[in-house]
């Protein structure tokens, strides 16, 4: 009995004494002068971030090696973000790797099969926006797309 009460007692202290360093720590920093200064000025960078639009470039396609890369990443980078609920740049980043992809209408096609229905909804609304946003070249392929999925 004497060993678990000596270790209920020490776990009481150290849980104390993180909490109290807890508290000095976060009174220092409020204290700090440039604190609100360096606050503000994330929260404004953050939200121009944000409304900045679309955060990826697509790169140049003459270059094989440039586009697999980056279309190996928007697919990775996709995947991951529907898996961790953030659904919207999840689609966006799998929209991007559409994009630059070779055979678009087979990828569309496995990505119906594994994404959900929503999320396919998503993604095909998220096509057509860029079709309107695409010059008339793009356009068309993204039509033909629209078209074998319709």
């Amino acid at each position: 009995m004497e060993i678990s009460k000596t270790i209920g007692i020490a776990a009481g202290v150290a849980g104390t004494l993180f909490l109290g360093y807890c508290i000095y720590f976060d009174h220092k920093r409020r204290k700090d002068p440039d604190f609100k200064k360096k606050l503000r000025e994330r929260r404004k960078a953050k939200k121009a971030a944000a409304s900045a639009g679309p955060r990826t470039t697509i790169p140049n396609l003459t270059d094989h090696e440039e586009v697999q890369r980056f279309f190996l990443q928007e697919i990775q980078t996709g995947e991951s973000l529907i898996a961790a609920g953030d659904i919207e740049n999840g689609v966006e980043h799998l929209a991007n790797a559409i994009i630059v992809c070779g055979q678009p209408t087979q990828l569309l096609q496995v990505l119906q099969q594994t994404l959900p229905a929503q999320v396919f909804a998503l993604l095909i609304t998220r096509m057509r926006q860029y079709g309107n946003q695409s010059s008339e070249n793009e356009r068309t392929k993204l039509q033909d797309m629209n078209d074998d999925l319709e």
